[in-house]
């Protein structure tokens, strides 16, 4: 999941203007100044990247570790592509500056690119984040759904982690309307508010949610999002602007490569990986870490979310977030199944895989191809405990 730091609202997407003559006059009236090499954030439009340079914005949590691993070892720049963040003071505009152009791509929850979708904004998903890892704990004694009428849920708004407590009491017959929602600035304070009592349960993210559980004695691990999803569900996306499809097609095809050779590192190599990223890209300890990246893996392959996610869109209409459900043309895989099938894949004799769930997820993001003297995916079965025929 995607920390959210500074802003317990987003602006209103319906009241944006998304079209070109105005992003120069949104770029002028933000109140954001960072030094960054190219003037200010590098020209007013994301179009206007070299195809040397992509800009993106980012979350804190785990569900960036593929894109944080791609910008700390930049993974793309063999294919000539550097991967600059442009850093945001609050998660309303590392959503907004992907809207206005203000870069190139972003990863964020899905339920915040489908607000910017449906307010006109052109934008597309291109690639996946990070999948599971949302977490409902309540405080002693609110063991159910039914005693959670009139307390008081902390979230964020139109975030994943609103959704999904919706869809939680949905499914156990409860009303949304009979709780109370208090909308938090980051999910550190979320945390110290529910250990201090001031919020009956809350939906938060690894390592949070275990730290919780832990920290807090009698607390309810009420659900993981897997009894209502089903394992695997997608929790954020990497969006990009749809001209950059077009524009930038190379550009954008490296940056994709680059963050699934992040993956296949972050699996084969996971204490490496968490070395480099905790301290500059994760406040948090070794430990805490650890634990994140077991329970929220970060993958690239979302292919086979895309129903679930435009499912997501019902729950974002019933509590009137949007007021149309996107279509299918908000969701383009075709640079990513280029990727698969063109130039890169998962490398075969990756090893043993740690658990079940990981050979699975090999399994399911296979380049659809078998060429003589390869083992086919297939290769990689359920429990098998080992990976090494796997490969393109």
């Amino acid at each position: 999941m995607c920390d959210r730091l500074g802003c317990m609202h987003l602006p209103d997407f319906q009241a944006m203007d998304f079209s070109r003559r105005n992003l120069l006059k949104a770029a002028a009236a933000t109140t954001l100044t960072m030094s960054i090499s190219g003037g200010f954030l590098g020209g007013a439009h994301a179009a206007s990247a070299t195809a040397s340079t992509i800009k993106s914005t980012h979350g804190s949590g785990f569900c960036n570790l593929n894109i944080f691993l791609s910008h700390a070892l930049q993974t793309a720049k063999d294919d000539g592509v550097e991967l600059q963040f442009i850093n945001t003071p609050t998660f309303a505009e590392q959503v907004t500056f992907l809207g206005i152009g203000q870069v190139d791509v972003g990863l964020m929850p899905y339920t915040s690119f489908i607000a910017l979708f449906d307010a006109g904004a052109p934008v597309k998903v291109v690639a996946g984040g990070g999948i599971e890892g949302c977490v409902i704990v309540s405080q002693p004694g609110l063991d159910s759904p039914e005693k959670l009428k009139g307390k008081t849920l902390g979230t964020f708004q139109l975030d994943t982690l609103e959704v999904m407590p919706f869809d939680y009491l949905k499914k156990h017959g409860v009303s949304f309307k009979d709780i109370k929602v208090r909308y938090m600035g980051s999910t550190p304070e979320a945390v110290e508010a529910f250990k201090a009592g001031a919020l009956d349960w809350i939906c938060t993210i690894e390592p949070y949610g275990t730290a919780l559980l832990n920290d807090v004695k009698g607390s309810h691990k009420l659900s993981d999002g897997t009894d209502i999803y089903g394992k695997g569900y997608t929790d954020c996306v990497l969006a990009c602007r749809s001209d950059l499809i077009k524009q930038n097609p190379t550009g954008l095809k490296a940056l994709i490569k680059g963050m699934m050779k992040a993956q296949a590192m972050a699996e084969t190599k996971p204490e490496e990986t968490l070395t480099k990223l905790v301290g500059p890209y994760y406040k948090t300890s070794m430990e805490n870490a650890k634990i994140a990246m077991g329970k929220q893996p970060a993958v690239v392959d979302a292919r086979s979310q895309t129903q679930f996610i435009l499912d997501r869109t019902d729950s974002l209409v019933e509590m009137g977030y949007i007021k149309k459900k996107p279509g299918r043309d908000a969701i383009d895989w075709t640079l990513l199944e280029e990727d698969r099938t063109e130039s890169w894949a998962w490398p075969a004799g990756m090893g043993p895989c740690r658990d079940a769930d990981l050979c699975c997820r090999r399994l399911l993001f296979a380049p659809p191809r078998a060429s003589a003297g390869r083992s086919s995916p297939s290769a990689c079965s359920r429990g098998s405990g080992n990976c090494s025929g796997y490969g393109v």
